[in-house]
């Protein structure tokens, strides 16, 4: 237990006073050099700081991998027993192996980096008084910050100004209503951090309202630093991790009882120890696609950086992967499908005629509203300049999204006002009258109101989104707003909007449909104001799906209804979250766009959550890909760049998993018969080192479009059954080369070994240009740097015979007899391998359609 002679005392019991003395700190903030200072003092503003290790580590850090270590400890072991040449050779083969993984993946993960920083979170900082906009990594304590709705709050703060400040803080305590902070001078003698109305805490989120604070706290040094293990869980593992997973264990089952067949069987013939155990080692590397976790990582991390040149910017690289896969998006209207250009149409009373009484309480409620305020607020106050200068605002109930209302209370020295303003059916709900603050007000009866729903569903037919506006007079001496006097109110009409369409949606919309992503609009707005957008933007609408009715269902009977909707209409927040839930429960993967205070959970939920770079700190903090162009042109090019990359990774893994694993099969299985090693452990190291080098353009190899016409998924069991089908391709091969060699050629131990060599490099590599297509490959065209290194790997493996490294190697040049049935034989094989392709393909066509 803590000393509480040592505790230190929870800063909100401190005045601000205090705490301003301490901290060294002014309401202007911070100078630069100050900051600079405290900054190396402190250290960032993190919550664990990942610091990088240096290179030297980074690289040394390769060599963990179990084979690689077990490789050099039998190498070691061969040199002690006078076995020099030979692991000199497996060490220099070590080396340049692992050299070429760490710079490959350095390089990758560099640029990552690069693309993460450009949408990280910003803080708006005041330094010597003016405002600064700055990573929250870069804050110490004595910063002075500036925050507003949607913001995430930067570090542990105490307040020194609040308006209407309402934090979301269930991140601490666990409890989902907004949170009232206010500021108190003299601090509050209270231990309980629930209590603590005048501080607030890292990686909560602003509401409404707006406040400027006192940093306290950063880092390691917060209070949700000290219990972050317990809140931050672990996420499900995504789809690529998964595919991964699943893949790397059916590669380890193979390799470990490939490996025993063969170190048993070499047993059994009582050959040398070392040597069948140095062999069968070397068999696990070829085996092992260890390039695998590099040419994800590059593939993924230069999908990255050609997504950023299409304005779109990735944060975690396996979603790039989840966007390939994407089958169904999930979005608002606004900003997306429209033009995010809201203006002020019209403003009638209950007979459809323009008010400017309607108007100007309009323009009160907005004026004064200090919460979370909406495009709507701007465009009322962009509509008129309207003199309000006679009214103070006494107090506000903020706009929340179970509510859909906001209210202001009003005084001008002759009359209190609430001027609520929100959702028609709620406002009309709340109505009991009709009228004007200084006209006659009559009952609103069924008569009334059927004359207001006409009107209502004639605008919203029109394409207009509705506010109603409704007021209530309250006694001079009320002195605060709260949500049970939004009752008895007096409706006096609406506010109506435009926002039209964008031009780029419709085609859009079509592009992502033809590339099979289902898109469902999940909007907040009515039906007839989406199925209006939905008819300018040439939208099938295939069902509609209410809020009030996804309240409900049971989420089983959501999911079905969910099958057959593209609307859902008048949500808030948590049903969103609810319908993408529904649809990954049935399979899908989906996509969320989002932009919003509480979108948040909804693109956590997401198996790819996607904000826009004007979205709150909140939004785009949760978000794995973050478009720089709010449109969904954009968005689908980062689908195809998804399922591009992800096409690259399979053709690595479709290759090894093929024609590599017939080479070690053919290895394994002519043990069996051979007097001798079928190839040296050196040499086996050589070919994959080779193979690797050949390997390393996939990344950047052009991808067929008629591959990018469906999403993606990793699917373990395909490649399973590609390398059933193709692997014995290969070992067919290999035997007719063993047959070539010693009934043709009549080769001792080093020309075999000479001859399969140059054989397996050849078949493995060139098999490349087969695998990258389903179609034909004389008409799919590689990227030239992979058609470059696949050829100068071949011929390298062709010469090394020849040259002052083969004797070492344990090679003898071929006769020159032996590369013309070579190359008889490579052409051969390509084009069984085609055919073995097609039936596969075609056979795979066949059992998707029955």
């Amino acid at each position: 237990m803590p000393d509480p002679a040592t505790t230190p005392i929870p800063f909100w019991r401190e005045s601000l006073d205090a705490l301003t003395v301490s901290l060294a700190s002014h309401a202007g903030g911070l100078s630069e050099e100050e900051s600079r200072l405290r900054l190396q003092r402190t250290g960032p503003n993190l919550l664990r700081e990942h610091a990088r290790l240096p290179l030297v580590l980074q690289y040394l850090a390769h060599f963990r991998n179990p084979l690689v270590m077990i490789l050099l400890a039998a190498s070691a072991v061969s040199a002690l027993t006078g076995e020099f040449t030979g692991s000199v050779i497996i060490w220099i083969i070590v080396f340049m192996s692992v050299t070429l993984d760490f710079v490959q993946e350095y390089r990758a993960d560099q640029a990552a980096e690069r693309l993460k920083q450009t949408v990280s979170v910003q803080a708006t900082v005041l330094r010597e008084g003016t405002q600064h906009s700055l990573p929250m990594a870069m804050l110490v304590p004595g910063d002075v910050v500036v925050l507003m709705a949607g913001a995430l709050i930067p570090a542990d703060c105490i307040l020194l100004e609040a308006r209407d400040l309402f934090v979301n803080q269930a991140l601490l305590t666990g409890e989902s209503w907004p949170v009232e902070k206010r500021a108190s001078p003299q601090g509050i003698a209270t231990e309980a951090l629930n209590a603590a109305s005048n501080a607030l805490f890292m990686g909560t989120s602003v509401l409404s309202g707006f406040a400027t604070a006192m940093v306290c706290r950063t880092g390691k040094d917060t209070v949700v630093a000290g219990i972050a293990d317990s809140l931050i869980a672990k996420p499900p593992a995504s789809a690529f991790e998964r595919g991964s997973h699943s893949f790397g264990m059916l590669i380890l089952r193979l390799t470990m009882l490939l490996v025993l067949f063969v170190f048993l069987v070499n047993a059994l013939l009582h050959r040398p120890f070392l040597e069948s155990f140095l062999f069968a080692l070397a068999l696990a590397v070829g085996l092992t696609p260890e390039l695998l976790p590099m040419v994800i990582t590059v593939t993924l991390s230069r999908g990255a950086l050609r997504m950023a040149k299409r304005h779109v910017i990735v944060k975690r690289l396996a979603a790039i992967h989840d966007l390939g896969s994407m089958d169904v998006l999930c979005t608002d209207k606004t900003g997306t499908l429209t033009e995010a250009r809201i203006r002020l149409d019209r403003h009638l009373d209950i007979d459809g005629n323009d008010s400017d009484a309607v108007l100007r309480l309009a323009y009160l409620n907005s004026h004064f509203e200090t919460g979370l305020k909406s495009p709507l607020d701007d465009a009322i106050l962009e509509h008129a300049d309207i003199d309000v200068s006679a009214w103070r605002k006494i107090d506000e109930v903020p706009f929340d999204f179970e509510r859909r209302r906001v209210s202001v209370l009003v005084d001008d020295g002759r009359q209190r006002l609430l001027v609520v303003k929100g959702a028609p059916e709620d406002i009309l709900r709340l109505s009991v009258e009709t009228g004007l603050p200084d006209g006659a007000l009559q009952p609103l009866d069924d008569a009334l109101m059927a004359r207001v729903r006409a009107l209502h569903d004639a605008l919203e037919r029109d394409g207009h989104k509705l506010l109603a506006i409704a007021w209530r007079r309250v006694a001079a001496d009320h002195p605060h707003a709260v949500v049970d006097d939004e009752t008895e109110l007096v409706f006096c009409g609406f506010a109506a909007f435009i926002d039209p369409a964008k031009d780029s949606a419709a085609h859009a919309l079509k592009a992502l449909m033809k590339s099979h992503v289902d898109v469902k609009i999940l909007t907040g707005d009515s039906e007839l104001v989406t199925r209006h957008l939905c008819a300018r933007l040439d939208l099938a609408v295939t069902g509609v799906l209410h809020g009030e009715e996804i309240d409900r269902l049971d989420d089983r009977a959501l999911a079905a209804r969910l099958a057959g909707v593209n609307l859902l209409c008048r949500v808030t927040p948590i049903q969103k979250n609810r319908a993408i839930l529904a649809l990954k429960a049935q399979g899908r993967i989906v996509g969320f766009l989002g932009d919003g205070i509480n979108d948040a959970p909804s693109l956590h939920s997401a198996d790819v959550g996607i904000s826009v770079d004007s979205a709150v700190d909140v939004a785009k903090a949760a978000a794995d890909i973050v478009l720089m162009k709010h449109e969904l042109g954009v968005l689908h090019d980062g689908v195809l760049e998804g399922r591009r990359t992800f096409i690259n990774i399979m053709k690595y893994i479709m290759m090894g998993t093929s024609s590599n694993f017939g080479n070690m099969f053919s290895m394994a299985g002519a043990t069996l018969f051979l007097p001798f090693l079928p190839m040296l452990p050196t040499q086996i190291l050589a070919n994959n080192l080779l193979y690797d080098l050949s390997e390393l353009p996939i990344p950047m190899d052009r991808v067929d479009v008629s591959q990018l016409a469906h999403p993606r998924h990793w699917d373990t069991r395909f490649i399973r059954n590609f390398m059933w089908t193709l692997g014995p391709v290969s070992s067919v091969f290999d035997f007719l080369t063993f047959f070539l060699l010693l009934a043709v050629f009549h080769a001792d131990e080093r020309l075999f070994h000479t001859g399969w060599f140059v054989e397996s490099i050849a078949t493995q590599v060139l098999v490349i240009f087969v695998i990258r297509t389903r179609g034909s490959p004389l008409v799919s065209k590689p990227s030239r740097a992979l058609a470059a290194s696949s050829i100068a790997v071949v011929l390298i493996a062709a010469l090394l015979p020849a040259t002052p490294l083969g004797a070492p190697l344990g090679f003898v040049p071929p006769p020159p007899l032996f590369y013309l049935a070579l190359a008889a034989m490579v052409l051969v094989y390509l084009a069984a391998a085609e055919a073995v392709k097609r039936f596969f393909y075609r056979r795979l066509a066949a059992s998707t359609r029955s």
